[in-house]
């Protein structure tokens, strides 16, 4: 899962930056409202956790203008703000739900799972294709009812071949998918994990899932083709 966090205050992004990712989630963090505005406009996330007081353009008018340009992302609004006026604004803007700082960081990951349950945003938590099932929320991948161990870079990574499954991914957006703003087109790193994905994932099987399509990236399929 890939989340945008847009936090202008150090302290507190630094803190829920570590969180999020302990808890296994990608995040870009940004901190002011025109750059929240560019990544969520540019990039597909699952959730995006917005502060309402950001310099240059405040959180309110971020909204109001991703609803206007048709984005469904969840948006989970962080403010100081603890008057019914101000969360009542955020929600009629478009927001989906509302945290009032300081708050438990075991809400907010609560909040966020939330979030992502809700249909029809993210409905699929079991994801199956052939004899490979994945489960985001136990986090837990099996094959021919093999477990199979996985780090969170190749959950990840798994998670979006299956979700985009029959579908060509090219490096640049499985690399931008799973690794953030900072990959460099350039590395070498999907097709590392491709290959451990492939060593954990297709070498004891009888057909390989995971497919090279040469030139352009790669796809996951369950066609029984052999490799």
């Amino acid at each position: 899962m890939r989340l945008l966090l847009v936090e202008d205050e150090e302290g507190i992004g630094k803190f829920i930056l570590q969180g999020l990712r302990e808890a296994g989630y990608q995040v870009d963090w940004v901190n002011d409202g025109v750059q929240g505005e560019f990544y969520a406009l540019n990039t597909s996330y699952d959730v995006i956790v917005l502060d309402m007081m950001l310099p240059q353009k405040d959180g309110f008018e971020v909204i109001r203008e991703l609803r206007e340009r048709e984005i469904k992302t969840p948006i989970l609004c962080l403010t100081a703000r603890d008057t019914v006026e101000d969360r009542v604004h955020g929600l009629n803007e478009g927001a989906d739900d509302y945290l009032v700082k300081p708050f438990d960081f075991s809400e907010l990951l609560a909040r966020i799972s939330a979030l992502l349950r809700r249909p029809p945003l993210q409905t699929e938590s079991l994801l199956r294709i052939a004899d490979l099932e994945l489960d985001t929320l136990k986090r837990v991948v099996h094959r021919t009812g093999r477990v199979i161990e996985l780090s969170t870079r190749e959950f990840m990574l798994l998670e979006y071949l299956m979700r985009n499954a029959g579908q060509v991914l090219t490096r640049t957006q499985i690399g931008q998918r799973v690794w953030g703003f900072d990959f460099y087109s350039e590395s070498n790193v999907v097709d590392v994990y491709i290959g451990y994905l492939r060593r954990k994932i297709d070498s004891s099987n009888d057909f390989s899932l995971i497919k090279t399509v040469r030139g352009v990236g790669f796809r996951l399929s369950d066609e029984a083709t052999i490799e």
